[in-house]
């Protein structure tokens, strides 16, 4: 066996050890100086015991003496230099001094650096609020204080006391990692705040608050304007779509006129598909993320979806299989949860070449209910997958032009999921197929209506 190496200590230990044998020995021979000059003077004068124990006794009495000067200094909190000393108490007394010193030097550094960072933090045009202590306020910059109304007075109470939106309560009591959240400013309807609490340490938390109401009423103004435009354009879409029919269904239309006719009226059709994607889109985004409470049947949805798929595939007889069995429910809005399971599978007719294969599967466990579809398709490249449900994104823009997709489709799923508490995965390998899977809280999951039971009990 090798014999083990001997690690070499810090200089800083080395010279602390030293010091402290150096002092030890110091000490020790002070005391063997006073017990031989004692014994010395007491043979000279003929009584060395008591001598001796006199001798001792001053030793053990300045000690004590020098002990009780130590603890009054630090029971005065440590006030004013250290009292001079001599031998090993004179030492410990320095050393103290010393470590004193030390500590104003650092305690000056982190006031200096705390001073620093709450003028940077002051500076700041977002809102910082600290919380301690059960979501109590400790601290906020003075954009905080404007955002939020917040005053002096009110450090230690809980932020909930002047935030009070149910959905910021719900935000702060549940799970605060997705995406921030945007409500209006407390007494200013009109400004409009976005909050992202950031927990940390125990029980603490940090609060960022940004006044997006510019961006806010931008973002309002644009979809006031896609929904004021597409409504506007559904009249002549139709009358041009009416006319289009009239002429193609007569024999008034030349020969040489039918071709242009029919791609007209398909170009027709493509435009309303368009116009009522961004109808639904924009219905979608400026109502309250609350969905319905009716009782969906999952089979009857899949079902009724599936067919849709059929009569889209046509003569490129794609193979669609459904695998949804026993009596599933999920509560939403009927017309929503159709527009995005529809959507999904349409995407995988569009995508999937002629006689490939589509999987429509749900199941529920302990997560809630998962609606997939699974095809063998063209598939999805990796860096496409987090911006596919951006409106008017398209992997291929020639591929998706041709297959008459708006790029509307997976931003109406994003929104109908948002409504519904749900998320949305994707799984995708080019050449080999995409699986696009929507899940859907336990709390979303209903029972059979009773009108139903009732309808079933009487057949």
């Amino acid at each position: 066996m090798r014999a083990e190496e001997a690690v070499p200590l810090p200089p800083s230990i080395r010279q602390h050890g030293n010091s402290m044998l150096d002092r030890s020995i110091g000490e020790f021979s002070r005391f063997v100086i006073i017990a031989l000059g004692c014994t010395i003077l007491g043979v000279t004068s003929g009584s060395w015991s008591i001598a001796l124990i006199a001798g001792l006794a001053s030793y053990l009495i300045s000690v004590l003496w020098q002990q009780q000067r130590f603890n009054r200094w630090l029971a005065n909190g440590r006030r004013g230099p250290a009292p001079t000393a001599f031998g090993i108490w004179g030492e410990i007394y320095d050393d103290f001094y010393r470590m004193q010193r030390r500590h104003r030097r650092e305690k000056q550094k982190l006031h200096v650096m705390l001073r620093r960072v709450q003028d940077s933090t002051s500076a700041l045009r977002e809102g910082i609020v600290a919380l301690e202590d059960g979501d109590n306020l400790a601290w906020w910059n003075p954009a905080a204080g404007e955002l939020l109304g917040l005053q002096a007075s009110d450090s230690g109470q809980s932020l909930v006391n002047f935030v009070r939106d149910p959905g910021f309560v719900s935000y702060m009591h549940g799970d605060n990692s997705g995406e921030p959240l945007t409500l209006p400013a407390p007494g200013n309807e009109a400004r409009m705040l976005q909050l992202e609490v950031t927990r940390y340490g125990k029980d603490e938390a940090l609060v960022i608050v940004r006044d997006i109401t510019r961006l806010h009423n931008l973002e309002q103004m644009r979809r006031d304007f896609v929904a004021n435009v597409s409504h506007e354009l559904r009249t002549p879409l139709t009358v041009i779509a009416g006319y289009l029919e009239t002429l193609q269904s007569s024999d008034m239309a030349p020969p040489p006129w039918r071709k242009p006719l029919a791609q007209m009226e398909e170009q027709t059709g493509r435009m309303s598909t368009l116009v009522n994607d961004l109808l639904l889109l924009a219905r979608l985004e400026t109502s309250e993320r609350k969905s319905g409470d009716m009782a969906v049947a999952v089979p009857e949805l899949i079902e009724r979806v599936a067919q849709e798929a059929r009569s889209f595939s046509g003569d490129r007889h794609h193979h669609i299989e459904v695998d949804c069995k026993g009596d599933c429910y999920l509560n939403g809005d009927p017309g929503e949860l159709h527009s995005a399971f529809a959507n999904l599978v349409l995407n995988a007719v569009k995508y999937t070449p002629e006689e490939g294969e589509i999987q429509l599967r749900w199941w529920q466990d302990d997560k809630g209910g998962h609606f997939s579809v699974e095809d063998n398709g063209i598939g999805i490249d990796s860096i496409h997958i987090p911006r596919l449900t951006e409106r008017f994104y398209r992997v291929d823009p020639g591929r998706s032009r041709d297959s008459g997709g708006t790029g509307l489709g997976l931003a109406i799923v994003k929104h109908v999921l948002l409504r519904h508490n749900g998320e949305m995965s994707v799984e995708s390998t080019p050449g080999q197929g995409s699986l696009f899977t929507l899940h859907f809280p336990p709390a979303k999951l209903a029972q059979k209506p009773a009108s139903r039971l009732s309808s079933e009990a009487a057949n």
